[in-house]
């Protein structure tokens, strides 16, 4: 370790104080709990660099930054870096470590002011502190601004989709919206339908399959890297609409010995208990476990248009499922759900409009895959010393006010 860093306390270089029980008033002003944004108020107990520790049950531990007026929870505890302009350093100092680890509680597991005041680090300059959050941060806001444009792309999706395929305003032969001019309507059970459109069910869309667990006896049944297979809860764990695999993968061994059924790329994954309706379409060939009931696109359909015909669909496959334990939907029960069946021609142009959206909402979160994984990489190394960034000599920055001279509000 060079001589420039220095072993300090965490009280050292940071204030402390528990957040506050959050006022009832709405607004536009955060809430910060444990999880991150909770709510909005019209209040704030802290402005400027406010870093947000994770103060009781299972979000303990969690650490989030804000340089915004916001309202700290009482579930969690605000950290004011004592220097100015090193608060996401000290934000990026304790997301490197595993506060979860620190807690005291079984049942209710906890952190307190005491056990992180008391954390004994090595940190270097105040130059290099500011360098190192700059380059993290560098990360975070492309991964950021790449999840902004996915949301944008995915409204503009969706917003297509009930326009076109709710609100009957898909283009005619003119290329006029179709209902606004008059087009021409039939009767059916789901009501007045567009003419040449039809009522089906979603076995008319595609094939719906569903999934297998190799035995889990059976330690050569899975891998680290082979044949992919997910679960609901990989859906669970990301916002992703496109899915490559999970954090488990089968053996070879493991598929020719169950039931599992290999899904072409394309295929939109459904799961079909416990919840019902996580969504997502498989880059390439996946298998799934049982909690799925997939739908495999005919070609003309596409993937697209299934996806977001599950997700305006979700309420009803959910009135379908039975169980006690919990609800599931059956395969025969996924293939009888009925839906509207536009004609090809309206489908095709679809596609022609969204098949390219989904191609940069895919590249946008294979983009923040990589920018992830270099940030977790870099992180414990820069943070540990290990990869040093070049700063020149600061002279402990005498320019750089404490806190305490900035406009910082919060009241333990």
């Amino acid at each position: 370790m060079s001589f420039e860093w220095k072993e300090v306390r965490l009280s050292d270089i940071a204030e402390f104080a528990n957040g506050k029980k959050r006022p009832s008033e709405s607004g536009k002003i955060p809430v910060y709990g444990g999880n991150g944004i909770m709510d909005y108020t019209n209040s704030y107990n802290s402005e400027g660099e406010t870093v947000i520790i994770g103060r009781v049950g299972a979000y303990c531990g969690n650490v989030h930054y804000e340089n915004q007026p916001c309202w700290i929870s009482d579930n969690a505890i605000a950290a004011k870096p004592c220097i100015k302009g090193t608060g996401r350093y000290l934000y990026y100092k304790l997301k490197s470590m595993n506060l979860y680890n620190m807690r005291i509680g079984s049942s209710q597991p906890l952190l307190t002011q005491s056990l992180i005041k008391d954390i004994v680090m090595k940190i270097p300059s105040t130059s290099e502190q500011i360098k190192i959050s700059d380059i993290l941060t560098a990360l975070d806001y492309k991964i950021e601004l790449n999840n902004a444009i996915n949301k944008n792309l995915e409204e503009m999706a969706q917003a297509l989709f009930n326009s076109w395929f709710v609100d009957f305003e898909f283009p005619n032969e003119n290329g006029e919206p179709y209902k606004s001019s008059g087009g021409e309507f039939e009767e059916s059970e789901l009501g007045l339908i567009p003419k040449g459109w039809k009522q089906g069910t979603i076995s008319e869309l595609g094939e719906v399959a569903g999934g297998a667990t190799p035995s889990k006896k059976n330690e050569d049944f899975y891998t680290v890297r082979g044949i992919p297979w997910i679960t609901p809860k990989d859906l669970s764990k990301t916002n992703n609409k496109y899915i490559s695999r999970g954090e488990i993968d089968i053996t070879q061994k493991g598929f020719s010995n169950s039931s599992v059924k290999l899904l072409p790329k394309g295929t939109v994954l459904f799961s079909s208990r416990a919840p019902i309706g996580y969504i997502a379409i498989a880059k390439n060939e996946v298998t799934t476990n049982q909690g799925f009931k997939s739908v495999i696109p005919f070609k003309h359909v596409g993937s697209e248009f299934v996806y977001y015909l599950l997700k305006s669909n979700v309420e009803t496959i959910e009135c379908r499922a039975s169980g006690s334990t919990f609800k599931e939907i059956s395969g025969t029960e996924m293939k009888r759900v009925p839906v509207l069946i536009p004609t090809e021609n309206v489908l095709a142009k679809f596609n022609e409009i969204v098949e390219p959206i989904g191609r940069l909402t895919q590249k946008c979160e294979e983009e923040n895959e990589d920018l992830t994984q270099i940030r977790d990489t870099l992180l414990p190394k820069l943070m540990s010393g290990e990869i040093r960034v070049p700063v020149e000599q600061d002279h402990n920055h005498p320019d750089l006010p404490k806190v305490a001279e900035s406009s910082a509000i919060y009241q333990p």
